[in-house]
């Protein structure tokens, strides 16, 4: 039976102490990027903490930034050497969490940074995607402005014009279509923008026909 010195145990005690004192402070610090607690985060990084600390879902203070819109943070961590590509475990980046999140400012940050307008996550949604299924179509507007691609698909195949025409995002249907978004574009189902609007409102009309017939029951 191994026995072992007080010198050594005393050590693994002060490792498990440090660990724990270390992943207090990178919870602190995710809390305060998504909060937006500027003087938190600072403290954080002027002691040397890892910029790219992450949750078990790969997600980073900068994903958490983005999404709850606090473009100083965003700034802060960019200039502290945050990687503006780092994916999460879905393989979303900066930008997705920036469109879902709505915040033009933060996507105007992150652009001015660098980041890729086109990126595409393990789904291979791209940021104008996420923009549209989310309805911030200011950010649709900016992105299409920028040069993003107006017809990049996902894995199935879907147009950003697929998903606002499905969502009834009608005002960014309008965006799309005056950027040259192709209405003729099938997804991997042979369907496109104009076939899945036709199909959504037959689907209502024959939803609005059956519950007026149940009415007259």
């Amino acid at each position: 039976m191994e026995i072992r010195s007080c010198e050594e145990t005393e050590t693994e005690i002060q490792k498990t102490l440090q660990a724990k004192l270390v992943a207090t402070c990178i919870t602190e610090f995710m809390n305060a990027s998504s909060q937006g607690h500027l003087d938190v985060v600072h403290r954080y990084l002027s002691k040397g903490g890892n910029p790219d600390a992450h949750d078990e879902l790969n997600r980073t203070a900068i994903h958490l930034a983005c999404i709850e819109g606090h473009p100083p943070v965003v700034s802060m961590l960019l200039g502290r050497g945050a990687d503006i590509n780092f994916p999460d475990r879905l393989g979303s980046v900066a930008i997705h969490w920036a469109c879902r999140g709505g915040s033009l400012s933060v996507v105007q940050a992150l652009k001015s940074h660098g980041a890729n307008l086109n990126a595409r996550d393990k789904l291979w949604s791209t940021p104008l995607h996420v923009a549209t299924r989310t309805g911030h179509s200011v950010i649709v507007e900016y992105l299409l402005s920028c040069g993003a691609e107006v017809n990049a698909t996902d894995w199935e195949g879907d147009t950003a014009l697929h998903d606002a025409v499905r969502l009834n995002r009608y005002k960014i249907v309008k965006t799309l279509i005056l950027a040259g978004a192709d209405v003729n574009q099938q997804n991997h189902d042979g369907m496109t923008a104009v076939q899945q609007f036709l199909r959504t409102v037959f689907i209502l009309e024959s939803f609005c026909v059956w519950e007026s017939y149940v009415m007259l029951l």
